[in-house]
């Protein structure tokens, strides 16, 4: 009998965490559908690059702070990466996504890619961008992707040559896009 009632028990509380779980993921739900990220302007998206963790060794322990890469575009020509830094990631992710939209700038597209090649340094990445026919795809890896796609690109073959620090080859990409002639 008290075999019974445990296992009744055992159920109910159960029944009544699985209930709890379902309220969280709808509460979940709707903020999430409600609106855009705060910051955010109607039609641009943000797709987060990197997060780094800096450790500072202290007398009572361990510090830690993060920083955040991100880059911003409307898919239609223009894009705009940021860095933010603060003691939790998504207040990294919203500076980051400040200081993105204070440094846009619009991509000349010819049809679905680029007009001509080019090539661009910044600091000891490198990056080469050519044009590719319709249907190719973007052919990119690592950080110069998020930027490509974001800029409305949909056609281009890229390598990307040198250190692959995030941050080097998201500004190696942006400048060369930005110096792209029409």
């Amino acid at each position: 009998m008290e075999n019974n009632m445990e296992k009744t028990e055992r159920l109910q509380k159960r029944e009544g965490r699985e209930s709890r779980l379902e309220e969280r993921k709808n509460e979940n739900k709707d903020t999430k559908s409600e609106s855009t990220r705060e910051g955010m302007r109607p039609g641009f998206e943000e797709v987060v690059v990197n997060i780094g963790r800096v450790t500072k060794v202290v007398k009572g322990g361990r510090r830690f702070r993060f920083n955040a890469l991100v880059v911003v575009g409307d898919k239609n020509g223009t894009i705009g990466f940021g860095l933010g830094k603060a003691k939790e990631v998504p207040d990294a992710i919203k500076k980051a996504v400040d200081d993105a939209f204070k440094n846009l700038i619009k991509v000349n597209i010819k049809g679905t890619t680029i007009a001509h090649d080019i090539e661009h340094k910044y600091n000891s990445s490198r990056i080469l961008l050519r044009p590719a026919s319709e249907g190719t795809g973007v052919i990119a890896g690592g950080s110069a992707r998020p930027v490509i796609e974001l800029a409305g690109i949909k056609d281009i073959l890229t390598k990307s040559l040198g250190s692959n620090n995030p941050y080097n080859v998201v500004r190696a990409t942006v400048d060369a896009l930005s110096r792209i002639k029409a």
